[in-house]
This record gives structure tokens, C-alpha cells and sequence, in this order.
């Protein structure tokens, strides 16, 4: 079975096709600057290595469809013969809310229930609406599949996802915890219990998706129980713009005491904090590493807080759980950043976390830790399109 994998955003939109007898990446691409002067597809046939440009105007998520559909048929640079071969489209939805704890077929039903998450994701969840009903027009037989974010994280326990609100907050607004990147934190764990030979359900494993967005999760036998990002992807660790974790009261302070308005403290917080407003360097982990090695302080600050936090996440994870049995790393920073991962876990070798040197500097899937090491740490690049394929595959054959 061949699935197509689409991650819609507001003027963009994602795509992979994908072979699930042999889990290849056929195609994939990006349609940029959708309903903006400008619009162009960048197309590539994966297995002979050639990439492709197309500019043409799309007026709407419609058009980017049909020109992903027009470029995998294309005689000269697509991968198939005809769009029958499509057996399945699989979608990347953000905020699932607690309306779905897993992936599910897409029903008329289904789509309701997405517009009714739409408050609490309405930067995302808009375009994901979008590009799957332009999927549906234009592969009206084909069946469709959608995968949430947050859907990793419905089995959090109350004591997890609550907050100290007054209980009302939450039971009529659904003010609480959903947690993100849900995706790749489920991708990981399980690739992590194959890499260690176990079976998920014996396992307590704390994934770390550290990029430009970063976020830690809890994961016992197989399952989330809790997770670093809250309500919106704003919690948790220091991000590349993004605040992470602080005093609420902060927001009615500027508020009421420097007279910004609710927007901008909003902006302020997602835009210009992170490490790029702690440093005035970057939002990228690359140019504040050789902004610190040339001296800037900043740089090195802002970097200090960020591996603080994501060891603090560590180390209350693990007693969350009782116990720990393996880190994973994953995701841009998590991937390929060896001098993260590395102030990350120094000093936590009284948990039995150590990693070595020589296995630190190799890329791809490998398992850093040291000969001694009594907890595993691993590096396991992330495959969210590839989970999503595998949901789609499964709720389509079963």
C-alpha cells in the first residue's frame, strides 16, 4: 500500500508518498506560499535523487493538492502511474483536545469534532481542516486518516494534566494539559524498546524532542503519563523564540505595570523569548554555540538554561515514573547537536546516566551510553511522517 502523508499549514503544505510494503519514501515535497504571489512546489523523486522546482500560482489548498497529485503522476518526475495507486492519505493534525486519543478514520463526524478543538489551536488546526477537505475533493474515494499531535498524550493521569485552577476552568472551557509533538515522542519509544530488544510495556523511557519547539515526555510501558509542553506549546523548556516555563504573574505584570496589551505580551512570549531573546544572537542552537565559543556570554547563557531545564525534566520524569531505563534524544537539536546532549547529562551519573565520548560524535540511530551505564541514551531520528503512515496503514487494513 502506498499512503500520502500531508502536513497542511496556513500558506504551506507538506507531503511524503510512501511505500508501506517497504516503508520507502517514494516522493516528497513542499508547496510554499500558498494563495501569495509567488507560490511554488518543490518536488522530489526520492529514489533517483532529483529535485524539482515548479512555479506556478495556488490560489488555496485545492491547487497545492492537485499540483502534489500532478507531480507524483508527471511522467518525467513522478513515482507512480496513476492516482489509484493511492491507497490511503494520512493527516497531520495538531490539536485533537481530549476528542481523540488516538488516530482515527475521518468521518463527517470527525470533522465536527476538529472545528470544535479549533479555539485552542486556531493558528493550526484552520490549515489542517483545509488541506484535508481539499483532499477529500479532489480523492473523494480514497480513505482518510488523521493523527493528532496531542493524541499521544490523552493517557496522561488527571494529577498530570490538571492545573490549579478553579475546577470549572476545566470542566467547561477544557483549560488543562494536551502536550504536543505527540507524534514523534510515540515514533521514538517504540523505536526505542526495538533498539533495546524490549517490549514497550517493560519500559520507562523519557523521550527528549529538542529542536526550535522542544518538549520532554514521561513514557511508562509504552504509555504517556506526562509530558513538558501545557495548554499550548508555550510550556516547558526555554524554545527558539518561545518562553517555556515561568511565573504566570509575569503576564499581568507587563500588562498592568509596562501597559502592553494581550497580543503583544503573546507575541513577546512565542516571538522574542527562547534563547533567541536571551541571547540577541539566534533562535539556532548552531549560531549560539559559535556565538559562546567567540566569547559571547549570552550565547553560553542561554544555552546553560536550556540543558538545565531538559536535565530537570530528566530527573523529575524518572521519579515520576520510579525509575528510568533509557533517554532518548531526538529531533533537530536532540539529533545532531553532541555538545547539548552531553551538558544534558553531565552530572547525572548518580542515576546511572553516562554517555561516552567516542559514541556521542556518530550520527543516526546509535546508543551513546557508556560501557558502565546502568540507564541507556539514545539518539533515534524522528519519522513523524512515517507514524502517521503506520496509523494510516493500520485503521485502513483493520
Amino acid at each position: 500500500m502506498k499512503i500520502l502523508v500531508i502536513n497542511a499549514g496556513s500558506s504551506s503544505l507538506k507531503y511524503q508518498l510512501i511505500d508501506m510494503d517497504t516503508e520507502a519514501v517514494l516522493a516528497k515535497g513542499l508547496c510554499e506560499r500558498i494563495g501569495i504571489e509567488g507560490s511554488n512546489l518543490q518536488h522530489t523523486n526520492v529514489a533517483k535523487d532529483e529535485k524539482t522546482k515548479i512555479e506556478k500560482p495556488m490560489k488555496d489548498h485545492g491547487d497545492a493538492i492537485q499540483m502534489v497529485i500532478d507531480a507524483l503522476v508527471d511522467k518525467e518526475i513522478g513515482v507512480i502511474g496513476s492516482m489509484d495507486e493511492i491507497g490511503a492519505v494520512g493527516h497531520r493534525v495538531v490539536h485533537g483536545a481530549e476528542e481523540f486519543a488516538d488516530s482515527c478514520m475521518i468521518t463527517e463526524a470527525v470533522m465536527k469534532a476538529l472545528e470544535k478543538c479549533t479555539p485552542l489551536a486556531p493558528l493550526h488546526n484552520p490549515p489542517n481542516i483545509i488541506g484535508i477537505e481539499a483532499c477529500k475533493k479532489i480523492m473523494p474515494n480514497v480513505p482518510m486518516v488523521g493523527v493528532f499531535d496531542t493524541a499521544f498524550h490523552q493517557t496522561m493521569p488527571a494529577k498530570a494534566f490538571m492545573y490549579a485552577l478553579p475546577y470549572e476552568c476545566y470542566d467547561k472551557d477544557r483549560i488543562r494539559k494536551y502536550g504536543f509533538h505527540g507524534t514523534s515522542h510515540k515514533y521514538v519509544s517504540k523505536k526505542a524498546a526495538e533498539v533495546l530488544g524490549k517490549d514497550a510495556s517493560e519500559l520507562k523511557i523519557v523521550t527528549c524532542h529538542l529542536g526550535n519547539g522542544s518538549s520532554i515526555s514521561a513514557v511508562d510501558g509504552g504509555k504517556c503519563v506526562d509530558t513538558s509542553m501545557g495548554f499550548t506549546p508555550l510550556d516547558g523548556v526555554p524554545m527558539g523564540t518561545r518562553t517555556g516555563s515561568m511565573d504566570p504573574a509575569v503576564v499581568t505584570y507587563l500588562i498592568n505595570q509596562k501597559g502592553m496589551s494581550a497580543k503583544e505580551v503573546d507575541s513577546l512570549m512565542n516571538k522574542e523569548s527562547g534563547v533567541a531573546g536571551v541571547s540577541g544572537v539566534s533562535s539556532d542552537f548552531r549560531d549560539l554555540t559559535a556565538a559562546s565559543k567567540e566569547g559571547n556570554e549570552r550565547a553560553q547563557l542561554a544555552l546553560d538554561m536550556f540543558t538545565y531545564q531538559v536535565k530537570k525534566y530528566i530527573g523529575s520524569y524518572a521519579a515520576a515514573m520510579g525509575g528510568i531505563d533509557a533517554v532518548v534524544f531526538t529531533a533537530g537539536v536532540g539529533e545532531n547537536d553532541a555538545a547539548t546532549r552531553a551538558a544534558i547529562v553531565s552530572g547525572l551519573d548518580f542515576m546511572g546516566i553516562k554517555i561516552d565520548a567516542d559514541k556521542n560524535s556518530v550520527r543516526g540511530t546509535v546508543d551513546i551510553s557508556a560501557d558502565d551505564a546502568k540507564v541507556k541514551t539514545l539518539v533515534i531520528p524522528t519519522n513523524e511522517e512515517l507514524m502517521i503512515a503506520i496509523d494510516t496503514k493500520s485503521l485502513v487494513e483493520g
